[in-house]
C-alpha cells in the first residue's frame, strides 16, 4: 500500500494552521523554533514561569483558627497531639475540597459553607477519637459548639483578609493577556474582561487569522507581532476562546506556555459548562500545555531498567534472528530509518530488516509493506510477531525513545499528517515510544491516523507512571496473540 492511498496528495491543499512552522516536504519542526522565518519566535532568554499564588497565607489562617478553636477544649484535653490532630484534619479536609487551589480568589461567602462544613467534620472526628480512648473526658455539646464557632469565625475572617489583599494586588497589577480565537468571539470576550477589571486579567491584543476590521485592541496575525506584544506588554496569560484553538494553534500555545504564560480555555458561550474556576463570569479551566510531571524521572528509570533487562534476556533471540535473516536475506540485517521524536528532533530508529525498499525515496514515503508477498517466510514471521521491533530497545536505552509513548513516524508523514489531522503535531510534546495507548487499542499498521492522534494526546494529557505500567502489561498480553505491525 502506498502513502498516497492513506494521506491526501500534496495537491489537495493542506490545511492551514496559523503559526505552525510545518513543512510537508522539507525538514520538519513540529514545535516553532527560536528563529523560524515567518513563525513564532521565543523571546531572548526564557522568562520564568509565573508562580501561582502561594497557599501559605490560607494555610496560616486555617492553622491560627484551629489553634484558637482549641482554646474551647478543657485543660486536660489541650494536649499537643489532640490539637495537632485537629489542625491536620482540617487542613487535609480543606485540601481535598481544593480550598488551597492556586490562582483562585473566590468571594468570602462562596467558600464559607465548605470551610464551616469541614471544620465541623474535624471537630466531630476529634470528639469520636476522644470518646473512644478517654470516655471520661468526652467532649460535651457545649465544647463542640464553642470550638466549631470560634474556629469557623477565625478561619472565615483570616481567609477573607487574604482574598481581599489578593484582589487589591490584582487590581493594581493585573495580568496582561492575549486572546486567541475567531475575531468576533475574541473581541467579545476581551471586551467583557475589560469591563470587569476585578478578575485580574487585562487583554492587550487579539490573535486571529482573519481580522474583522473593527477598532479596539490590536489584532496580531503573524508570529513577529505576537512576539513583540509578548515582550512589550509583559504578557502573562493567554485566553483561548474557541474549541478549535487547541488543535489549530497548538504549536503557538506551547511556545507561549514555554515563554512563561498561563493558558486558560474560556467557554465563551452561554449557558456554559459547570466549572470551579471563573474569570469575568466565564467558565474556564487552566490548560497544562507544558506540564511539569514529577514522575518523568521515574519514567526514564523504568525505560532504562526494563529495556536493559529485556536486551540482556533477549540477546540470544536477537542473535538467532540476525543469523537467520543473514542466511535467508543476505547482507544488511539491521534497518535504519530517520524518525521524528520529542519536540521534532530526528533520530535513527533501528529494526530488523524485513524488506528492501527500491530506493531511499520509497523508504521515506511508502506507507506500509506489511502484506508484501515478496517477503520470505521468516520476514513475515518477524512482522507478525513484532520481533522486528525488538531492536528499538536500543533506542530506548540510548534515550531516543521511551517504552511507552506515541509511535514515531518519518519526516515526510509527520509533515503531511500535521497539516491534515488536528492534534498530530501535539503528539511530539512527549517522548515517542515502542508501544502506546493507541497501539493497545488496535491502532497499528494501516489504521486511522485521526484516531491515533486522539488516543496519543489522551495518553499525554493523563500521563502517569502507573498508566505506563498498565500499557506495558497489556502490550505483553497482545504478544500472545500477535497480529503484526
Amino acid at each position: 500500500m502506498t502513502a498516497e492511498s492513506t494521506v491526501p496528495s500534496p495537491g489537495g491543499g493542506p490545511r492551514e494552521y496559523g503559526f505552525s512552522t510545518m513543512s510537508a516536504l522539507s525538514a520538519v519542526s513540529v514545535i516553532p523554533s527560536r528563529a523560524s522565518a515567518g513563525g513564532f519566535r521565543y523571546p531572548a532568554g526564557r522568562r520564568p514561569t509565573p508562580r501561582p499564588a502561594s497557599p501559605l497565607p490560607l494555610l496560616a489562617a486555617d492553622s491560627g483558627a484551629a489553634l484558637l478553636g482549641a482554646l474551647a477544649l478543657t485543660a486536660p484535653l489541650r494536649h499537643p497531639l489532640l490539637v495537632g490532630a485537629l489542625l491536620l484534619g482540617v487542613v487535609v479536609l480543606n485540601s481535598r475540597a481544593s480550598l488551597y487551589r492556586p490562582g483562585s480568589v473566590p468571594a468570602f461567602l462562596d467558600e464559607l459553607p465548605a470551610v464551616c462544613g469541614r471544620i465541623a467534620m474535624g471537630w466531630l472526628a476529634l470528639a469520636a477519637l476522644v470518646g473512644a480512648y478517654e470516655p471520661a473526658d468526652a467532649l460535651s455539646a457545649r465544647t463542640l459548639v464553642l470550638g466549631c464557632a470560634a474556629q469557623a469565625g477565625a478561619s472565615a475572617a483570616g481567609r477573607a483578609a487574604v482574598h481581599w489583599l489578593r484582589r487589591r494586588a490584582l487590581l493594581r497589577r493585573p495580568h496582561t493577556a492575549l486572546v486567541i480565537g475567531p475575531a468576533g468571539t475574541a473581541r467579545r470576550v476581551a471586551a467583557a474582561f475589560l469591563r470587569h477589571p476585578a478578575c485580574g486579567v487585562r487583554p492587550v491584543g487579539l490573535v486571529t487569522d482573519h481580522p474583522d476590521g473593527s477598532a479596539g485592541l490590536p489584532v496580531l496575525t503573524t508570529g513577529e507581532e505576537v512576539q513583540r506584544a509578548l515582550i512589550q506588554n509583559g504578557v502573562r496569560a493567554v485566553l483561548t476562546v474557541h474549541p478549535s484553538v487547541r488543535s489549530e494553534q497548538g504549536p503557538l500555545l506551547r511556545a507561549l506556555a514555554e515563554s512563561g504564560c498561563t493558558v486558560w480555555e474560556i467557554d465563551a458561550e452561554s449557558p456554559s459548562y459547570e466549572s470551579a474556576e471563573r474569570l469575568a463570569g466565564f467558565s474556564c479551566r487552566r490548560l497544562a500545555i507544558v506540564p511539569d510531571r514529577p514522575g518523568s524521572l521515574g519514567k526514564r528509570l523504568l525505560d532504562v531498567v526494563v529495556s536493559g533487562t529485556l536486551l540482556l534476556l533477549a540477546s540470544p533471540l536477537l542473535l538467532l534472528c540476525a543469523v537467520v535473516l543473514r542466511l535467508t536475506g543476505g547482507r544488511g540485517v539491521v534497518f535504519r530509518q530517520e524518525r521524528i521524536g520529542m519536540d521534532g528532533r530526528p533520530f535513527t530508529l533501528l529494526k530488523f530488516r524485513t524488506h528492501r525498499p527500491v530506493d531511499e525515496m520509497e523508504s521515506a514515503t511508502r506507507w506500509s509493506v506489511a502484506d508484501e508477498q515478496r517477503m520470505n517466510w521468516f520476514c513475515r514471521l518477524l512482522r507478525r510477531t513484532s520481533l522486528d521491533e525488538l531492536l528499538q530497545l536500543w533506542n530506548v536505552l540510548w534515550g531516543d525513545m521511551s517504552l511507552v509513548g506515541p509511535r514515531p513516524e518519518r519526516p515526510y508523514f509527520v509533515g503531511k499528517f500535521s497539516q491534515t489531522y488536528p492534534g498530530y503535531a501535539a503528539r511530539h510534546r512527549m517522548q515517542t515510544g515502542i508501544t502506546g495507548l493507541a497501539q493497545i487499542n488496535g491502532l497499528r499498521g494501516d489504521t486511522s491516523i485521526e484516531d491515533r492522534c486522539r488516543f496519543d494526546n489522551a495518553y499525554i494529557d493523563n500521563w502517569s507512571l502507573w498508566q505506563d505500567i498498565c500499557i506495558l502489561l497489556r502490550t505483553a498480553a497482545t504478544l500472545v496473540r500477535p497480529t503484526g505491525s
